[in-house]
């Protein structure tokens, strides 16, 4: 009789690919002819970025040359919040502030747990740390449920971890 499988459903960001997506793009605004003689800055500490320009089209292109970067670091854009308008800094240059989301928080877990309660399948679903520990007796119904989840739109990037 075979053993019960899990696996971990998370929402995380590689922090080494995100400082290279990071580094990728102040290189490329440092030989940009566009952003001469002008203020353009990323800051990071893990959880959010700091993006400094001296106007609002400068921000914009900035951001698409953060976000271009980290598409082409694998990281999902999904895992920025970009909810946050930007604001008046020194100088009059333009701050705005981009969240890394990490972790699946309590109240966003509850439509993946009945998504997949409602797929009918033999497994369960458990939230921990904000995680889902999905565990059943049969290894198809777990990848069926990583099918399942994959196509459910979502507003986090998941990752299916610690398959056992």
């Amino acid at each position: 009789m075979p053993s019960d499988s899990s696996f971990d459903v998370v929402s995380r960001v590689d922090p080494q690919e995100l400082d290279n997506a990071l580094n990728q793009a102040r290189k490329e605004i440092a030989g940009r002819f566009d952003f001469k003689h002008s203020i353009a800055s990323i800051e990071s500490d893990g959880k959010t970025i700091t993006v400094l320009a001296d106007d609002g089209l400068k921000l914009r292109n900035v951001i698409d040359i953060i976000q271009s970067k980290a598409v082409k670091r694998g990281i999902d854009l999904k895992a920025f919040d970009m909810s946050k308008e930007a604001e008046a800094a020194s100088g009059s240059t333009l701050r705005q502030k981009i969240a890394v989301r990490a972790g699946i928080p309590k109240d966003k877990s509850k439509p993946l747990i009945d998504a997949i309660k409602s797929s009918k399948l033999k497994v369960q679903a458990q939230y921990q740390d904000e995680q889902i520990r999905i565990s059943g007796k049969s290894r198809d119904d777990l990848q069926k449920v990583q099918q399942l989840l994959k196509t459910t739109p979502f507003d986090l990037p998941l990752q299916f971890v610690n398959y056992r």
